[in-house]
């Protein structure tokens, strides 16, 4: 018979392994050009606008010589730092597409996507005021996770296990909202891991690793806004691999927190 210790330990590990399929689920979708990320753009200036067929030519600040560029090639984007914290989520990013693929990367890093009180919390801060369903939709999510994974459909976890999220890389996209200034909805597509720490600590022996998700964000009363109004007006994105030459053609850059 497994110990405590043993038991919580092992869900840790059924939890990450569940949620490759579940979190696929919880939000919604996103992508953008990297020659866009690694300018200084403040709101209000033209936006490029990303195409799947890109081209290989390399933005200003990245370090081709010779080859193909490839994410792990170019230089990394350097993301936005937040100005304030509200509600568990960080706030204050620019309304810039730099600004919005950092506000996406903060929030899915803090997201409680296991604590369905806390990410009630987090999601009433982030959520549009145009789509009143969005955060009952989500945190439905949720409790279906918790359940499909053995747990109480509402509730926190074991305070002796912990969960961190490490984002590596982004492909965002500006969308053509009808009604909307060209800039104001964007897509973000994260690769990302997933380590999970328990009772013990030491390293997880099975991490999740390299899974994505994805938002569309609107900005809207001085914010970046989580939304699922425009999903349709989204895309898919070639799978992110940090050598390869068509996720960078793609759009998809790594990215580097804010010191």
């Amino acid at each position: 018979m497994e110990s405590s210790n043993g038991l919580k330990a092992r869900r840790a590990r059924i939890v990450l392994a569940a949620i490759v399929v579940a979190v696929a689920a919880l939000l919604v979708v996103g992508g953008f050009a990297a020659a866009t990320l690694m300018r200084e753009d403040a709101k209000g200036k033209p936006q490029a606008e990303a195409s799947p067929s890109a081209s290989a030519s390399a933005p200003a600040g990245s370090t081709a010589t010779d080859g193909p560029m490839t994410p792990e090639r170019a230089q990394k984007v350097s993301l936005r730092k937040p100005t304030g914290q509200k509600d568990g989520v960080s706030t204050g990013f620019p309304g810039s597409p730099s600004g919005g693929i950092s506000a996406v990367v903060y929030f899915w890093e803090e997201y409680a996507w296991l604590d369905d009180e806390k990410a009630t919390q987090q999601l009433t801060a982030v959520a549009s005021k145009d789509v009143p369903g969005y955060v009952d939709k989500q945190v439905s999510e949720i409790r279906k996770t918790r359940e499909a994974i053995g747990l109480p459909p509402s509730g926190g976890i074991s305070a002796d296990i912990s969960f961190t999220t490490a984002v590596h890389a982004a492909r965002g996209k500006t969308l053509k909202a009808p009604g909307l200034p060209v800039g104001d909805v964007m897509q973000v597509w994260l690769s990302y891991d997933r380590f999970a720490t328990g009772p013990k600590g030491g390293p997880d022996e099975n991490p999740l690793r390299g899974d994505t998700v994805a938002f569309v964000v609107k900005w809207q009363d001085g914010a970046w806004k989580f939304t699922d109004e425009y999903d349709a007006l989204g895309d898919f994105p070639v799978a992110y691999e940090p050598t390869s030459r068509f996720a960078w053609n793609d759009g998809w850059v790594q990215v580097r927190h804010a010191d």
